[in-house]
């Protein structure tokens, strides 16, 4: 009887095929930037630069012998940050030199006066990630207009050895975009401009500055799609997504940026540019450099421009919100979509019931799409395609096998745009749900398909009932997002999850940072995934490529193998 029902709700289908609520600049999704250009999405809600979402983990910061302050000038011995209860303390590069008032005059005549913020306000946002984890006491932003203002500044900050921090939409997780101590930040949001679009080849050019979602909205009046789809593309900028090669709800069907950016113009640290921004799809001739600054974080130089294949626009979208009784049967339904979907299959996520508790508790308006029961287990499958017939013909003979052989216990197919919206927003939703259920420590990890939940029912045992575990993520492309959610920050919980979390995964081969990047939060965690030999060398092409250590300092490597002389 119980399989019927779920038979009769799978086959509720929609005479009008569906598009991609997420491309939809009008959908309840789409995050607007504040007047000042820095408004943050916590995957999916904004915050006012001055707002503060609830529990925040508080940094502490530490001068060793007495410091005095002379206007921008601040000398001390030695300078130290702790963040949060984590008790990593990071010393301040005694090398670099501190902003002056002819540095600040030298900005200006460049850039502009309105170019070179130092408004409080303005900095306060600059200077602190969106979770308000991790806050730097930067005095200054400059928002330079191309790549050549780019490369005067960073040739000034390297001769003067002046930090700096490239800094795009400040979405990310790790504190990756924001200062540690007070380094010059550099905000490339003015580089707004689409430079090209190739309609035969779907080659997109434009600057590092355009927002994930204009770009999204410009190319789907172009007949195409990007092939990175994130919850904060309403904040995020292209620049940043490269920079830390962004994954997202595509990857099972488009995969990683280091297969769709074609090429990259970027700034070095002594103001060189690289122009490697090529449009072809095919290219031998020597090392294939771009590839050094997808994902190293602005360690090595601030991207201006990126080139990227973009996918087609498909006309005929389905979209199916199934329940399973086990993650056994999560795996399995994820073995079957790839051999009997493959072509069509364009996103499979899961989330556990804990997840869909907390989105159903906390974010108004979401609905359970399979009322009354709650289930274990549950997966948003996506297909697109061409052929809206053939498509769903497709995936109805996949839905029927797969509850016949029990994979399936519930589910229900969007009839309409608003129900597809509806079940994106409960799986992008779970941030939003976590960060008002009060303090969240997140792992973005990659590991085994197979081992991915032993790590959630491990934790849960391991904490009991002091915190709430919750696991979700991208099952097709093996990332877990592994939440632990407390009322509020607690050493004693902390001490329970690290480095039990790394170690766990390094054992099982896995990844410490699926798509989130090292940033300052995992620097000193990269062992787990990689060699000493390879950091080494990562830690050797830094030194190659910014001899004086000012782009992102204190980011992606560990401080134990970073020379401060």
């Amino acid at each position: 009887m119980q399989k019927w029902r779920a038979a009769r709700r799978l086959l509720r289908y929609s005479p009008k095929s569906l598009f991609d609520p997420r491309s939809n600049p009008n959908s309840e999704h789409s995050i607007s930037r504040s007047a000042s250009g820095f408004a943050h999405c916590v995957d999916g809600e904004k915050y006012h630069p001055r707002e503060f979402p609830p529990h925040i983990e508080h940094k502490k910061e530490r001068s060793l012998w007495n410091t005095t302050e002379r206007g921008l000038e601040r000398t001390s011995r030695i300078q130290y940050r702790y963040y949060g209860s984590l008790a990593s303390k990071i010393q301040r590069n005694p090398s670099f030199t501190t902003l002056n008032s002819d540095d600040i005059n030298y900005f200006k005549s460049i850039l502009g006066e309105k170019n070179v913020i130092e408004d409080e306000d303005t900095l306060l946002s600059a200077n602190t990630d969106w979770m308000r984890k991790y806050n730097g006491s930067s005095k200054l932003l400059l928002q330079p207009r191309s790549t050549q203002e780019v490369s005067q500044v960073l040739k000034y900050c390297n001769s003067r050895r002046l930090a700096v921090v490239p800094q795009g939409g400040n979405t990310g997780l790790v504190g990756g975009s924001v200062p540690v101590f007070d380094e010059v930040i550099i905000n490339v949001g003015s580089m707004n401009k689409i430079i090209s679009m190739d309609q035969v080849s779907g080659v997109l050019v434009c600057e590092a500055g355009c927002i994930l979602e204009n770009l999204v909205s410009f190319l789907d009046n172009e007949g195409f799609i990007m092939p990175l789809d994130l919850g904060s593309k309403g904040s995020c900028q292209i620049g940043g997504n490269v920079s830390t090669n962004a994954g997202g709800l595509r990857l099972v069907r488009y995969g990683s940026l280091h297969g769709s950016v074609l090429g990259i113009e970027a700034v070095l640290a002594n103001g060189d540019v690289l122009d490697m921004l090529w449009t072809l799809r095919k290219d031998n001739t020597g090392y294939d450099l771009k590839h050094l600054f997808i994902g190293s974080e602005g360690s090595l130089g601030i991207v201006t421009k990126v080139s990227i294949l973009t996918p087609p626009k498909l006309s005929s979208v389905n979209i199916a919100f199934l329940a399973c009784n086990d993650y056994f049967s999560c795996q399995k339904l994820l073995f079957e979509a790839k051999r009997r979907l493959g072509e069509i299959l364009s996103a499979f996520e899961f989330l556990d019931n804990e997840s869909l508790n907390l989105v159903l508790n906390h974010l108004e308006g979401v609905r359970n799409p399979l009322p009354p029961s709650m289930h274990n287990f549950y997966v948003l499958i996506e297909t697109t395609g061409s052929d809206e017939s053939y498509d769903k013909e497709k995936l109805e003979a996949f839905l029927l096998r797969s509850m016949e052989a029990g994979l399936i216990s519930d589910g229900v197919l969007a009839q309409d745009i608003n129900q597809a919206s509806s079940f994106w927003r409960i799986r992008e939703g779970v941030p939003e749900a976590l960060m008002k259920e009060g303090a969240v420590y997140k792992y973005d990890l990659s590991l085994p398909v197979e081992k991915m939940y032993n790590l959630v029912e491990e934790m849960r045992t391991r904490i009991g009932n002091s915190a709430k575990v919750i696991g979700y993520g991208h099952l097709g492309d093996g990332n877990l997002h592994l939440n632990i959610s407390t009322p509020q920050y607690n050493d004693r919980i902390l001490a329970q999850i690290e480095p039990f979390v790394y170690e766990w995964t390094s054992k099982h081969r896995g990844s410490i940072s699926a798509e989130h990047g090292l940033g300052l939060m995992k620097a000193n965690e990269i062992f787990y995934s990689k060699s000493h030999e390879t950091v080494q060398l990562m830690a050797s092409i830094k030194k190659l490529m910014d001899p004086n250590g000012i782009l992102n300092p204190y980011k992606v490597l560990p401080h134990s193998i970073i020379s401060y002389s």
